[in-house]
């Protein structure tokens, strides 16, 4: 179910969700959409949409409704009762991708954040069930009361343990960041919209065998490996970190800090597009939102159009490598193709350049050596 409240990137088709909630092993019944002004404050569609629904869920046979806005936990929990099925929104189903496909420790523990702090705005929705009691002396709550207060500060001691657990991570991946630039190690981080293909050119760069596959969030944890570069001469650190989506919501981006720190800290972004999909301004767009709240959109970047081999003909480019216009700046783009390899030894050549672009900047960090009128050195 999408709602178009005038936005001029709504998906209409609600392509994405669908893809969504195919990651997260459902099969989709029927998508439906509407226009409105607002969201209805009490059932988010209006009652006329949501009896709508839910004959379509009787005469289906579905056992539950997405929504690809993010729902409160009222209209969450009056659109339940009123259809009589499980309703959930785009937020909790991003979730339970992540919580499927997180590998390592610290990605568990960050999906597990996530979680709490969703589920911690939902107790109203959760323990509807239990009602207020009233009477007798001395008595001002019931039962109900006493449960959701428990659950709360079961809840809130979950996330605060988790806190402390994710910051002994963020504290080991610190010390690594610390171990790498004592060693002189230039940093590259691919980042890019979720299914743009960022696993496929890591594999393909770096001959590793990191998890890849045509689906939204095939990859959560950061893998990193060492890229040799004959031009330069030595080795960069290249590392794989979970894709970015439209919507993101920002409990996933708090509760992933320490990930997408890596691309905060790199001293190359490349930034990875699907070039055969015809949405990728916005999701180009989605990206650089992202960047921003991690502070990582003041690092350099190089934008990589994937998929070469995918694309319409008729779009092809001309060159391989030309230049673009990201927010206001001049940003150096590269066609290549993951699965055929072209454009990738390009892509090593333009490496190599900013690599050893930096260890010119580095040997003259204040630029030449000024002299004063008496040609005496400067101390």
């Amino acid at each position: 179910m999408g709602v178009d409240f005038g936005d001029p990137h709504f998906d209409a088709g609600l392509e994405e969700l669908g893809l969504l909630a195919q990651t997260a092993g459902y099969t989709v019944a029927d998508r439906v959409s509407c226009k409105r002004r607002a969201p209805d404050p009490a059932l988010f569609v209006g009652s006329g949409k949501a009896d709508e629904i839910k004959m379509l869920v009787q005469s289906l046979g579905a056992a539950e409704v997405l929504f690809d806005q993010s729902l409160s936990p009222a209209q969450q929990r009056n659109l339940e009762r009123h259809m009589g099925v499980p309703v959930n929104d785009r937020t909790l189903l991003i979730l339970e991708i992540f919580a499927q496909r997180a590998r390592s420790h610290e990605g568990k523990l960050q999906v597990e954040l996530a979680r709490l702090q969703y589920l911690s705005t939902r107790l109203v929705r959760r323990w509807s069930h239990l009602e207020r009691q009233s009477g007798g002396i001395g008595m001002r709550g019931g039962p109900g009361e006493t449960q959701i207060e428990l659950d709360r500060r079961m809840i809130g001691e979950s996330i605060k343990r988790t806190k402390e657990r994710l910051e002994k991570v963020k504290k080991q991946r610190s010390t690594q960041r610390r171990q790498r630039e004592r060693r002189d190690t230039f940093s590259i981080s691919l980042v890019g919209y979720t299914n743009a293909g960022k696993s496929s050119l890591f594999n393909a760069l770096v001959k590793a065998r990191a998890y890849a596959a045509d689906q939204l969030f095939a990859t959560l944890d950061t893998t990193t490996r060492q890229l040799y570069l004959g031009e330069a001469g030595r080795s960069v650190s290249l590392s794989d970190t979970v894709g970015f989506i439209r919507d993101l919501p920002h409990g996933l981006v708090d509760a992933f800090a320490a990930t997408l720190q890596e691309a905060a800290d790199a001293d190359l972004l490349l930034h990875v597009v699907d070039a055969s999909n015809p949405s990728h301004p916005e999701q180009i767009a989605s990206v650089m939102g992202v960047l921003k709240d991690i502070g990582a959109d003041q690092v350099p970047q190089i934008l990589l159009f994937n998929k070469l081999d995918a694309m319409d003909p008729a779009n092809a480019p001309r060159l391989l490598i030309d230049a673009m216009e990201l927010e206001g700046q001049s940003v150096s783009r590269i066609f290549v193709s993951a699965q055929t390899g072209v454009g990738l030894p390009e892509l090593r050549a333009m490496l190599a350049e900013r690599v050893l672009a930096s260890k010119t900047t580095d040997a003259e960090p204040n630029g030449p050596e000024q002299l004063p009128e008496s040609g005496e050195p400067v101390s």
